[in-house]
C-alpha cells in the first residue's frame, strides 16, 4: 500500500507542476503583450508627437509637408485608437497569477501531509512488528490505538482522494465550456475560442477583415483623411498598414525636405527610428498574439493535470483502501495476540521457578541476586543435605593398602587411577 501510494503521490505532484509550468509561461505570454501595447501606445503619444510638433514648426513654410505630418500624426492616434481595441489581459493574468499561487501552496502540503502520512503507517508496522516479536502488551497496546487513527485517517484520505478525483474528472470532460463561461465577462468569445481550438482554417481575429471585403490604400487616408471606421478592420492589420504608410510618408520627407531643411534631419531620424521599433514591436505582438503558444500551454496544463493529475488521485485512493483493509486486519488480530500473550504468561506461572529448562525461571535468575547456598543435585548420603556441608576428609587418616585401590579401580574404570583414600572401602560407586 505504502509503495502504490508513493507513486500515486509522485504522479499526482508532476501532474501538478506540469499544470504550474503552463500556467507561467502563459501568463508571461500575456503580460508580454501587455508590455508591447504599452510601450508602443507610449511612443506613439509621447516621443512621435514631439517630433512631429518640432517638426512642423521647422517646415511650417511648406503647406503640403505640414499636411504630410498632420496625416502621420492621424495615422498615429489611430495606431493607438486600435492598440487599446486590443483584449487587455491584465485581468486574466492578474488571475492566473493567484489561481497559480493557490495552487503551489496547496500541492505543497498535500505532498508533504502525504509523505509524513506514509511515515507514520510504516511506524505503526513497525510497532506491529515489534510487539509480535518481543511479546510485548505495551507495544501492542500503542500499536492498537495507532492503528486506529491511521484506520480513521486511511478512510479521511480516501474520502478526499476521491471528491478530488470526480471533481478534477468533471472539469476534464468538458474544459473548454468552463473556461469560457470563467472569461466571458472579459474576454470576447470569438478570441477565447480563438485560442482554446486554435483552427488553423480560421483566419486570426486580430487580422481579420470583417465582412470579407478588401480595403484600398486610400481607405487608409493616402492623399486625404483617415476615412476607415474602427470597427472595419482588426488590430493588427490597421497598425501594420498604418505604420507602413507612416514610414513611407517619413521617408519622402526626408528624401525631399531635408534637402531644403537641413535644421529638421535630427527630428526626422527620430520619427523614422520610432517607426523602425514600432514595427519590431509589431512582429513580436504578432508573434505573442498568435494562437499556438497560448493553445500549446493550454494542452500541457491539461495533460498535466486531466492525465497524470488524476492517475495520481486513483492510485491514492487504492492506497487509502489498502492502508484501511490493512489496519483493519491489524486491530481484528490484535485481541487474538493479546490472548495467546496472555496464555503463555499463564504457562510459564504453572511451571516450578526451580526447574533449570524452564525460560521462565532463567528470566527470573536473571533479576534475582544469587542465592547463599545451592541445593545440590547429587549428593553422596541423605544425611549430608547439600554439597555445601561436606568437609574434605583429611588426607593423612588412610588404612586400606594402594593395591587394593588400584585392583578396584582396574575393575571399574580399566586403567589404575589415584583418588582420595577416604573412598576406599565404602562400598561407594566410582568417580564419574
Amino acid at each position: 500500500a505504502v509503495g502504490i501510494g508513493f507513486y500515486g503521490n509522485s504522479e499526482t505532484n508532476d501532474g501538478v507542476f506540469q499544470l504550474l509550468y503552463a500556467l507561467d509561461h502563459a501568463n508571461q505570454t500575456l503580460t508580454g503583450i501587455d508590455a508591447l501595447v504599452a510601450s508602443t501606445t507610449l511612443q506613439m503619444q509621447g516621443g512621435l508627437e514631439q517630433h512631429l510638433a518640432r517638426l512642423n514648426e521647422l517646415l511650417a513654410s511648406r503647406g503640403d509637408y505640414v499636411q504630410t505630418l498632420k496625416f502621420t500624426e492621424q495615422l498615429a492616434g489611430s495606431i493607438v485608437l486600435q492598440l487599446q481595441g486590443l483584449p487587455a489581459w491584465r485581468g486574466v493574468s492578474a488571475d492566473l497569477t493567484e489561481l497559480s499561487g493557490q495552487v503551489a501552496y496547496v500541492e505543497y502540503y498535500r505532498w508533504l501531509a502525504y509523505l509524513l502520512f506514509f511515515i507514520l503507517v510504516l511506524t505503526v508496522c513497525l510497532l506491529a512488528c515489534l510487539g509480535l516479536a518481543k511479546h510485548s502488551r505495551c507495544l501492542l497496546v500503542m500499536m492498537l490505538c495507532c492503528g486506529l487513527l491511521m484506520l480513521g485517517l486511511s478512510w479521511a484520505s480516501m474520502a478526499v482522494d476521491t471528491a478530488a478525483a470526480v471533481g478534477t474528472s468533471d472539469f476534464c470532460v468538458a474544459p473548454d465550456k468552463f473556461i469560457m463561461n470563467q472569461t466571458d465577462d472579459e474576454i470576447s468569445a470569438e478570441v477565447v475560442h480563438y485560442y482554446l481550438y486554435c483552427d488553423q482554417s480560421l483566419s486570426s481575429p486580430f487580422q481579420q477583415v470583417q465582412g470579407g471585403g478588401h480595403c484600398p490604400w486610400r481607405c487608409l487616408g493616402l492623399g486625404g483623411s483617415v476615412t476607415v471606421p474602427r470597427s472595419s478592420l482588426q488590430a493588427l492589420t490597421l497598425f501594420q498598414r498604418s505604420l507602413t504608410t507612416m514610414q513611407i510618408q517619413i521617408q519622402g520627407l526626408i528624401q525631399y525636405a531635408l534637402p531644403l531643411f537641413p535644421t529638421a534631419e535630427k527630428d526626422l531620424l527620430g520619427v523614422q527610428q520610432l517607426l523602425n521599433s514600432s514595427e519590431t514591436s509589431l512582429h513580436q505582438l504578432t508573434a505573442l498574439l498568435d494562437c499556438r503558444g497560448l493553445h500549446k500551454d493550454y494542452l500541457d496544463g491539461l495533460i498535466g493535470i486531466c492525465y497524470d493529475g488524476v492517475e495520481g488521485l486513483l492510485y491514492l485512493g487504492l492506497f487509502s483502501l489498502l492502508a484501511a483493509a490493512a489496519f483493519s486486519t491489524v486491530i481484528c488480530a490484535a485481541p487474538r495476540a493479546w490472548k495467546q500473550l496472555a496464555g503463555r504468561e499463564r504457562d510459564y506461572d504453572d511451571m516450578d521457578e526451580e526447574d533449570p529448562f524452564n525460560p521462565q525461571a532463567r528470566r527470573i535468575a536473571t533479576h534475582r541476586p544469587p542465592r547463599g547456598q545451592l541445593r545440590s543435585f547429587c549428593s553422596y548420603s541423605s544425611s549430608l543435605g547439600s554439597q555445601s556441608s561436606l568437609h574434605p576428609p583429611a588426607q593423612t587418616v588412610s588404612n586400606a593398602p594402594v593395591s587394593e585401590y588400584m585392583n578396584q579401580a582396574v575393575l571399574f574404570g580399566g586403567n589404575p587411577r589415584y583418588e582420595n583414600v577416604p573412598l576406599i572401602g565404602r562400598g561407594s560407586p566410582p568417580p564419574t
